[in-house]
């Protein structure tokens, strides 16, 4: 059985933080390296981001993870991409505004992967509650330079708006940091995503026990 039959309603697990890979800002090691590391850090939740690379190098990384993931118990959500996704046997896919429609791809992937949408926005959150998605993205909250066609800051008013008003699981994401990680968690963020401040750590079993750490503390 998949984490993804596994899952009960709301789709992703329980998991205080969400990783996603940058090779970019690795550090020179390969998604691979870092994927391996996430794992051994506890970290519960994974997606595959990569927005330049060919798409049989993709695969062939998506193949990987899949299998170290799979072993581990890991949830493995594959962005932009339900083809690839369903190729490898991810256990969801994440989309964009601009990419395919949620309700169309969950005809392709079926009830049994999960589906997650980025939103900026409290009109972006409501339309997401009837796409039939199974969690949204929430960002990007600070200025981030790791998307390069990314909007601009939403800020912690719109987390604050998505934790009021909207019933749907969520993933708080953009330039989360250490240093600021505490402000996205006490505002109601339970899940949070951050990309270079993990795979750009040069040690990155510290630094998520560090941002475990910053979250614990934020808890009243």
């Amino acid at each position: 059985m998949t984490i993804a039959e596994k899952r009960g309603p709301g789709g992703l697990p329980d998991a205080d933080i969400y990783g996603i890979t940058a090779e970019e800002y690795s550090l020179g090691r390969s998604n691979i390296e870092v994927v391996a590391l996430m794992i051994d850090s506890g970290i519960r939740v994974i997606q595959y981001r990569e927005k330049d690379k060919k798409v049989r190098q993709k695969y062939e990384e998506c193949l990987k993870i899949r299998e170290m993931t799979g072993e581990a118990g890991v949830t493995f959500i594959v962005n932009d991409h339900p083809d690839l996704a369903l190729l490898v046997g991810a256990d969801g896919v994440h989309l964009g505004q601009d990419d395919l429609p949620p309700h169309r791809v969950r005809e392709l992937v079926g009830e049994r992967m999960i589906i997650g949408l980025s939103t900026h926005s409290p009109v972006q959150a409501r339309a997401a509650v009837n796409s039939g998605v199974d969690y949204i993205g929430v960002g990007p909250i600070f200025a981030t330079g790791t998307k390069k066609d990314v909007c601009d800051p939403v800020g912690l008013s719109y987390l604050e708006y998505v934790v009021q008003n909207i019933d749907l699981p969520f993933v708080a994401i953009g330039g989360i940091k250490e240093h600021n990680i505490a402000e996205v968690s006490c505002r109601g963020a339970k899940c949070i995503a951050l990309v270079t401040e993990i795979v750009g750590a040069g040690d990155i079993g510290a630094k998520v026990r560090a941002l475990r750490t910053a979250i614990s503390r934020a808890k009243p």
